[in-house]
């Protein structure tokens, strides 16, 4: 029996509206093609589960969703459209993008056996880490109870408060995230608190 995760619905619901309908179009595919699929967040973004084993993970940015599945026939973790975005995809920016119904179902079943096979994962290289914005460290410095929680997060927790503050592309939106991650980081709260159970 599939199961739905009110933090996937909620996380529909806040991408760009273009978005929304790839993403439930993936998410009923999904549950068409795997029927034991349970769904969860997995690094903020939207997964599928197959046996407790990730089968595919769904993602909305700005300009473009991606899927990627967890597991190959091939064993290869590249793209078929290297360079464009990450997952086979790449750039989905309409329904049709995605591949067809039938196409779709065979990838999902694919997946499905190749979890069942006992096949590894795919290999994901870490990640270089990324350097504390000196204002950042400055507001924490101010926060003892907020600097306490950050440096007691993991370092995937810290990365994405990290890179959200390092992305704002003016000061002004810099500062404003940097006292909206104090705030949050104050009661506790991951970067990505409101898709987690």
């Amino acid at each position: 029996m599939a199961s739905h995760d009110p933090r996937i619905d909620a996380y529909i619901d806040q991408v760009a509206p273009f978005a929304r309908p790839i993403l439930r179009e993936i998410r009923q595919r999904v549950h068409a093609g795997c029927a034991d699929a349970e769904e969860a967040i997995k690094w903020g973004m939207p997964a599928f589960l197959y046996r407790g084993k990730i089968l595919c993970v769904m993602a909305a940015f700005k300009a473009h969703a991606t899927l990627a599945f967890w597991r190959r026939e091939d064993g290869a973790s590249k793209p078929e459209k290297v360079g464009e975005a990450m997952g086979e995809f790449g750039r989905l920016t309409q329904v049709a993008d995605l591949p067809g119904k039938r196409d779709f179902t065979a990838r999902v079943e694919s997946a499905m056996r190749l979890i069942e096979q006992g096949a590894p994962q795919r290999v994901v290289k870490p990640r270089a880490p990324v350097a504390m914005p000196p204002a950042f460290a400055e507001a924490l410095a101010l926060q003892p109870q907020a600097k306490g929680v950050f440096d007691g997060f993991s370092a995937g927790y810290q990365r994405d408060y990290l890179e959200w503050i390092s992305q704002a592309k003016t000061e002004a939106t810099r500062d404003k995230r940097i006292a909206q991650a104090v705030a949050w980081l104050g009661e506790g709260k991951h970067r990505n608190w409101k898709y987690e159970k």
